[in-house]
This record gives structure tokens, sequence and C-alpha cells, in this order.
């Protein structure tokens, strides 16, 4: 690989323009073991490793872009989900955040349920052997087609998230001569501190029935009426990316007093609530993530504590991390293509892939790190954005890092935390072909989802 020097930008933090970023840090060829799956390190050479394999050899038998998992940290993260929750409550693994019937065998073999919310993701789950009694169903806009797969299959639940859909999946089940497990989405009117489009407890939002004005009663009264289904529970999310627990304590709250007023109306206890997901990640260095085993304690108690206080009997718990098992499994990997710097501001780094890997940072304004892994470099830091090759302006994958100032066209770069949301939100754009997903694990590595290729674009376009 190249290693030729070019004129760098902008290196010492007193002539930085403004910006979201840290200083630099003392030394660019740490890696912050927060922000990277658990086996990953330096070799002798300073190459990045995972799983016993270095980045350079994952980029000559994969070729980049790559989404690389390192599957012992997927599991070990699972297992600590499962633990720390015990056999009193349920965790339902999130499928939006990434899925492929690896993921779901994973999710097996470990003890975990499925969240799905599409066709798609149902098919996954079930073609990889999971359970359909262990799989709950999601969803604000489910068709007709989805229910009754759903149904036929026996999934453990389905969650309800309009007054259309009660009435849709009782006549389903019924006609199928069949009694569903429900549960009620509902809207708890809780601001959680995150990004506007990923808040999902406030009122004004497409996600579930409003607590407030009497709906979710509502819903709830309908729903006991019905022979089709058999109301089990309330569920509530709040968002995504969340370190407060501030919010899950209010939504606990009214949640339970929901609880509270279907006792006293109808003389019914219902026996679970799901708090959802949404538990943040170490993105950067400046996040901080609580532990499962925290997060575990925090939720029960919090929940114990308000079922005390309304006399009612503590049901059981079901909570859903994606993003907190598969975001730091992964990162992605990119090769260097053109570096451009810009005097007084910062130096353009262009990789081979971009938002069509990557749409977080686009969409969301998220933060990402970076890091040089194809060697060590002992060059001083230079500010740099790392941009796609697509031609939009808003191609951005890192809005502002610190990379080695002898950076070289042919280097191998990656983006930690990438597992969650990346490669389930990746698209075609500018017919960029999709990454491959691949999984390393004791010194092994194997695809698990196949890179596009031309001739998969092209068998789709029939014109």
């Amino acid at each position: 690989m190249s290693r030729s020097a070019h004129p760098a930008g902008p290196r010492h933090a007193d002539v930085l323009p403004e910006g979201h970023y840290s200083a630099p840090p003392a030394d660019l060829n740490t890696l912050d073991p927060k922000v990277w799956a658990q086996t990953v390190t330096r070799d002798e050479d300073g190459v990045l490793t995972v799983g016993g394999i270095t980045a350079t050899q994952l980029a000559e038998q994969h070729g980049t872009p790559a989404y690389v998992v390192d599957e012992a940290d997927f599991r070990a993260r699972a297992r600590a989900w499962r633990s720390a929750f015990g056999t009193d409550a349920d965790v339902f693994y999130a499928g939006k955040a990434f899925l492929s019937r690896a993921v779901v065998r994973w999710l097996h073999e470990e003890g975990l349920n499925l969240d799905v919310c599409s066709g798609g993701e149902l098919a996954t789950a079930l073609s990889a052997g999971m359970p359909a009694d262990r799989i709950a169903f999601h969803g604000n806009n489910k068709s007709t087609e989805e229910i009754t797969r759903a149904i036929e299959s026996g999934v453990g639940r389905i969650v309800l998230d309009s007054f259309q859909e009660i009435v849709r999946v009782a006549h389903i089940a019924q006609s199928l001569g069949k009694r569903q497990r429900v549960q009620i989405r509902i809207t708890v009117g809780v601001e959680a501190h995150t990004h506007e489009f990923i808040a999902t407890a406030h009122e004004d939002q497409k996600f579930g029935i409003p607590l407030a004005g009497g709906q979710a009663a509502e819903a709830v009264r309908r729903a006991l009426k019905l022979d089709g289904i058999e109301l089990i529970g309330i569920h509530s999310h709040i968002g995504s990316q969340i370190f407060d627990m501030s919010g899950f304590e209010v939504a606990a709250h009214r949640v339970v007093g929901l609880l509270k007023d279907v006792r006293d109306e109808h003389g019914v206890e219902l026996p679970e609530i799901d708090l959802g997901g949404g538990l943040g990640i170490a993105y950067t260095s400046d996040d901080d993530p609580r532990e499962p085993h925290e997060i575990a304690k925090a939720l029960t108690e919090i929940v114990t504590r308000e079922c005390e206080a309304a006399k009612l009997r503590t049901p059981r718990i079901s909570v859903e991390p994606g993003r907190a098992i598969v975001g730091p499994t992964a990162f992605t990997l990119y090769e260097v293509g053109t570096i451009k710097p810009l005097d007084g501001l910062r130096t353009y780094v262009s990789v081979d892939g971009g938002m069509s890997d990557n749409i977080r940072t686009a969409l969301y304004d998220a933060e990402y790190t970076v890091a040089l892994v194809s060697r060590t470099s002992d060059a001083a830091p230079m500010l740099a954005r790392v941009v796609g090759k697509h031609c939009e302006s808003g191609d951005i994958v890192v809005k502002d890092a610190f990379l080695p100032a002898d950076l070289a066209p042919g280097d191998l770069i990656a983006v930690p935390a990438t597992g969650a949301y990346c490669r389930s939100m990746a698209s075609n754009y500018n017919h960029v072909l999709r990454p491959p997903v691949v999984a390393v694990h004791d010194g092994e590595s194997r695809v698990i989802v196949r890179r596009e290729t031309e001739e998969d674009l092209l068998r789709l376009d029939v014109g």
C-alpha cells in the first residue's frame, strides 16, 4: 500500500476551526476499548486485529468496504443481557438493528428472544430456526398478509399499534381458529433526550396509542372484549440512544398507572409490561453507556416500586436491546482513496463507501470516531472529515476526527460501533453495491451476508 505523504491540513488545537470534536488524543494509535469490539487490538506491527485476524487480511480476503462483526463479542453481550435480567424477565433482541440468519442462530443459542417488525424480518427469523413462540411482531402498519403469517406461524406476541389493528388482528386470528397473544403499544408522553427522529414516546409521532385523553384505556377496553386475542400486557418504547434512566422511570410510572386503572375497571391484572429498548452505546470516547446489570437493576427496581405503590403484583418485564448488543460488536473497514487538505479548515478523507453503508451521520447527525488500522503512525494529528464516494455533499461518515497527517491513499481506516442500523439501512444510492458482513471468530472469518454484485442490481431491473 502506498505510504506517500501529502500536504497536511491543520494539525494543532490552537489553529483548529470551531466544531464538535474533542482535543487531539495523546496517541492516535491507541484504540479506546469503549468503542471497539472486545477482541480488537493491534498486533506487533501496529495492524488492527479482531478475532485473531488482521485488518489487512480481512481487506485482502473480503475487499472493502466491509462490515466486520466480532462473533465472540456479540455472544458475550447477548449473554450479559440474558444474565442481567435472569429467568423472571424476557430479553427480545430488536432485529431492526441488524438481522441475518447467522445472528438469529447466535440469539437462539444464547437464549434470547427476537423482536421483528416486518414480514422480511419474520421470514429471516423462521428460516434460521428461531422458535416462533420466542418471536414478537411489531410495526405501526402491519399488512393483512404479515399478520396472517405471524399468527399461522405461532408468534409469541403481536404488539398492537392502533385501534384498527386491534380489530384486524382479532378478526384474522378468529378466522384461523386461534387466539393470539397481544400487547398494546402506548405512547406515554416522555420526551427522551435523543434525536427527534428516534424519540418515540411523545404524542406527536406515528407509533402507539396515546395514554393522554384516555385513548390507551379505550384500546384496552376494546381488546378485552374480542375473542380472537388475549391481551397479556402493555408495551412502551421511549426512544433510542438513551443514557439517562429518568425517562424510563417516568414511562414506568405511567404504564403502571394504566395497569392500575385496568385492574380497577376490569378486575384484570395484566401479567406483562415491555419497556422497549433504546439504551445507548459508545460511539465516541465521550459516551458513557451503562452496563446491562445496571440497567436491569434500575428497571426492575423502578417497576417493583411503582407496582408496590399501586398495590399491583409486579408483572413480568420485557426489554428489547438491539443496538446495545450488536452496535459495539462491529466496525466498517474502508480503504482511503483521495485526500484533500483545506487550508485553515480540515482535511477531507474520501473512502470507498459512504452514506450508502452508513446513513446515520446524514440522517441523525450521528457522531463516530475513526482510526488508521493498517499501520501505526507517529505523525502529528490532523483534523479530518471522512466522506464517501457519493454525489452528495451530505455524504459524510465521520464529521470531525483526528487522523495522522501522513495518511495516504491505500491506507485502511475503520469506523467502530457500526453494527447497528448501518447494514440494516444501507442503500444502493448511485448504484453502489452494499458491502458484505464478515463474522470473525477464533482466527477465522466467514461471510454471513455476501457483498452485492452488479448482477444483483441488474436482476431487479426488468425494463
